[in-house]
């Protein structure tokens, strides 16, 4: 099956700089990592986006590649050149990291957990565990103020009775002599390859156990429910990831466990507006008010206040509360509060208001500056 095109696969330019082939991975890593990305064929797109970032972000394999395509790399495992050391890490981790400041774990501890056979790694390492995101709705309220919330989530955890090990009496498997990998010789008319591969029969581990565990059948982890207490900080908004560090899938061979990531997702308010932190209110005030200025009670996440409202004033004029927003989720400090003027015109008149209007039109626009330009041209 013909390959597709790396520069393709990554969606950039055949003289793009280092930092657009990174730049363009990171953005598909995020999109198809198959830890959050519900899209179909996600696992298989994510993985020909890191076969395509690994040679294009080293400049000799880019060159190859250039000049002999996928065939520079046909006879190296896996039907592409060795990826065993390639540390996918760190880029993984920028494409999620954000929100609060949170490391995102790509939760595989290299290509071998998606199949990819050939590409050597050895599995005796602790590994961390995966992490995993949950979505957490909240009402505007629980947003601004902060709040706690409980969840319950079914994770992966390390089995009490083996204590993750799969088994007891640990013995050195014979087959890979406790390294985990083993070596294929293959003959092409290139020359002799040597491929590793992981140990068929210890998994990578490099070690076996004489009895398997009963509980956990080997694998040296349970299912098992969890309830969470999860502490939302004040001023948190849609799209915004909370870490809890350590509390997520367990991990292997000692490893560490993932993190749990909550996402948060706010409902509307009825009459307030968020706009980062501050705060919007449309205030609806007749054209009496508005001319003749007036006092308005008007509230506030914080209470009630009384708003002055100067005469001559026009729809769409906006008043300033200062530290009548929201908590920077970040830092120190409060947004603003902003009240934006709404004059409304009467839809339907009773005989004493239709007088008093038609009074009123009888005084004209004759000082209004505008209003002069205009008539200059009729």
């Amino acid at each position: 099956m013909n390959k597709k095109d790396y520069y393709e696969v990554l969606g950039v330019q055949k003289d793009a700089t280092q930092a657009e082939i990174k730049s363009a991975f990171r953005k598909l890593a995020k999109k198809y990592h198959p830890d959050v990305s519900k899209e179909e064929n996600a696992e298989e797109k994510f993985k020909e986006a890191q076969e395509a970032y690994a040679v294009l972000s080293d400049e000799n394999k880019r060159k190859q590649y250039d000049q002999f395509g996928h065939s520079a790399f046909d006879n190296n495992g896996a039907g592409g050149y060795d990826f065993s050391g390639f540390d996918f890490s760190d880029i993984i981790r920028e494409a999620f990291g954000g929100g609060f400041g949170g490391n995102f774990s790509s939760g595989f501890s290299d290509f071998s957990d998606f199949g990819f056979g050939g590409f050597g790694g050895n599995s005796n390492r602790p590994t961390k565990g995966q992490d995993t995101i949950v979505q957490m709705n909240l009402t505007f309220d629980e947003a601004v103020f902060g709040c706690k919330k409980d969840i319950t989530l079914t994770l992966n955890e390390t089995c009490d009775e083996c204590h993750g090990k799969g088994g007891f009496d640990e013995e050195t498997c014979d087959e890979c002599h406790g390294s985990g990998q083993v070596t294929s010789q293959q003959q092409t008319i290139f020359g002799t390859f040597m491929t590793k591969t992981v140990c068929p029969k210890c998994g990578g581990k490099g070690k076996v156990y004489k009895k398997e565990c009963k509980k956990c059948h080997g694998s040296g982890t349970i299912r098992a429910e969890k309830e969470i207490e999860v502490k939302v900080p004040a001023g948190v908004d849609t799209g915004n990831q909370l870490r809890i560090k350590d509390k997520g899938e367990a991990g292997t061979n000692g490893g560490p466990n993932g993190d749990i990531y909550i996402e948060f997702n706010v409902k509307p308010h009825p009459i307030f507006k968020r706009e980062g932190n501050d705060i919007y209110l449309d205030l609806p005030i007749t054209v009496a008010q508005a001319a003749l200025g007036c006092k308005k009670k008007v509230p506030t996440l914080y209470g009630n206040i009384t708003l002055t409202i100067p005469a001559g004033s026009e729809n769409g004029d906006k008043h300033r509360v200062r530290g009548k927003g929201i908590e920077n989720v970040n830092s120190f400090g409060k947004g603003d509060m902003y009240i934006v003027l709404k004059v409304k015109t009467p839809q339907k008149l009773t005989r004493q208001q239709k007088k008093l209007f038609e009074e009123l039109s009888k005084t004209g626009l004759d000082d209004d500056k505008d209003f002069k330009k205009i008539e200059e041209y009729l």
